[in-house]
């Protein structure tokens, strides 16, 4: 072990700043080249008769969707030796297909975003399996949480910014050129990763020791808590949809809601929601014990779904400005989706002692919910060509709430049954 692995094991405090730290920057670089391009409105380019930038995210998505059905294979058994060159060779690969889709002309380019999300889907993985299994998982995983939050919402105002530098630069070479600016960052924040100490023995009898998983494994698992599982599968799949929807189609809905929208907007939207969800998940790593914080994360799920519908509501009876019900629906969305992500699957592994990831769990959770991403895009492109998106995400914001509340009732009873018989 190297002197700063020795140095980080000695300090909680240095080890959870550190940890913390590493987890933000390197998934904030990595949306670095997945976002900008979305900022963009590719306008006067159509392919088969539909917009081209919703094209693009289609194929971004799907190829970033595969990269989840891959990944419940790969991040559930990539042993620990194997992370760094992986992550590095994942980031490589999609900005070289940023580069190219300057290069290639349309409408040829669309496939250069379908490879740029290819590899992009497993890094959270990656990155996530240097902090599961400890003691205090939850509070590292706080800055790869605020990441996905506020990510996007920066990232998008930095294109306007980037454009300012680079006037005569077309929508199309502008993400490679984004990609590269962050490149160097990226580098240096998985190096950071790498230089985190493995779980320790208290960490290993709290939580359970993480293993990469056996196929045999993971059929077992399915097999006792599948009905379980799948319930939170389609509430997560739902709740993807919709972040993906949402974040996709910002700048569209934004212009609908209210046109002379300030393009900062993004970064005071997401910041705000980002501060509150981390004092949530903070909160949620105090307490030790297993069972008690499945049942809170329960609270935080229903909580922040209701949020989604009530905004919703309140801003088509024209209740809120457009402002807080962008912020409400995000705020709502992400106090659901964060607490999922990072500590559901990892407090259930604990409770139950399985001899799994989180990764195996969530890999199959994403997989959907991207696929469901791709379906309401089409959706909208296909069968409701005339609508506008800002109706389209009020009314999912519907659909979401009712189902994903009575879904949360059946899997909490699942897993409470469960846990009586383990008791």
């Amino acid at each position: 072990m190297n002197r700063v692995s020795t140095r980080l094991q000695s300090s909680r405090i240095l080890f959870i700043g550190w940890s913390v730290f590493a987890a933000f920057g390197s998934y904030f670089c990595m949306y670095a080249l997945r976002k900008p391009f979305n900022a963009g409105s590719y306008r006067g380019h159509e392919w088969m008769g539909i917009n081209y930038k919703a094209v693009l995210i289609i194929a971004q998505v799907f190829g970033y969707m595969v990269s989840k059905f891959i990944g419940i294979k790969i991040i559930s058994e990539l042993p620990p030796g194997r992370r760094q060159w992986m992550i590095i060779g994942l980031i490589l690969f999609a900005e070289l297909s940023l580069l190219l889709f300057g290069l290639v002309p349309v409408p040829y380019n669309i496939l250069c975003l379908f490879l740029n999300g290819l590899p992009l889907g497993m890094v959270w993985g990656i990155v996530f399996s240097y902090l599961e299994g400890r003691r205090f998982t939850e509070l590292l995983a706080v800055g790869l949480s605020i990441s996905q939050i506020m990510s996007s919402g920066c990232l998008k105002s930095f294109y306007f910014v980037v454009r300012l530098w680079f006037p005569g630069l077309s929508e199309f070479w502008l993400p490679g050129v984004i990609g590269l600016l962050f490149l160097p960052l990226f580098m240096f924040f998985v190096w950071m990763l790498s230089m985190i100490p493995a779980p320790s023995q208290e960490d290993k009898l709290l939580r359970a020791e993480r293993l990469p998983m056996s196929v045999a494994e993971k059929r077992k698992i399915l097999r006792h808590f599948g009905w379980g599982i799948g319930g939170y599968v389609v509430i997560y799949t739902l709740l993807t949809t919709m972040r993906d929807f949402r974040d996709n189609f910002n700048v569209e809905i934004w212009n609908e809601i209210e046109p002379a929208w300030n393009k900062a907007v993004f970064s005071q939207t997401e910041l705000l929601s980002g501060l509150i969800v981390l004092l949530a998940i903070a909160s949620l790593a105090s307490i030790k014990n297993n069972a008690k914080t499945y049942f809170a994360i329960q609270f935080l799920m229903m909580a922040g779904i209701l949020l989604c519908g009530l905004s919703a509501f309140c801003f088509q009876r024209q209740v809120l400005t457009p402002f807080w019900w962008m912020f409400l629906s995000g705020l709502g969305l992400f106090l659901a989706y964060v607490p999922m992500q990072i500590a559901l699957f990892e407090r259930i592994i604990a409770l139950f002692r399985l001899r799994a990831n989180a990764g195996f769990f969530v890999y199959i959770c994403d997989s959907l919910g991207y696929l469901g991403s791709v379906g309401l895009v089409l959706y909208r492109e296909c069968y409701k060509a005339d609508m506008l998106w800002a109706p389209v995400l009020m009314r999912f914001c519907y659909f979401l709430t009712v189902i994903c509340l009575i879904l949360i009732f059946l899997t909490g009873s699942f897993f409470y049954n469960k846990l009586k018989k383990n008791e």
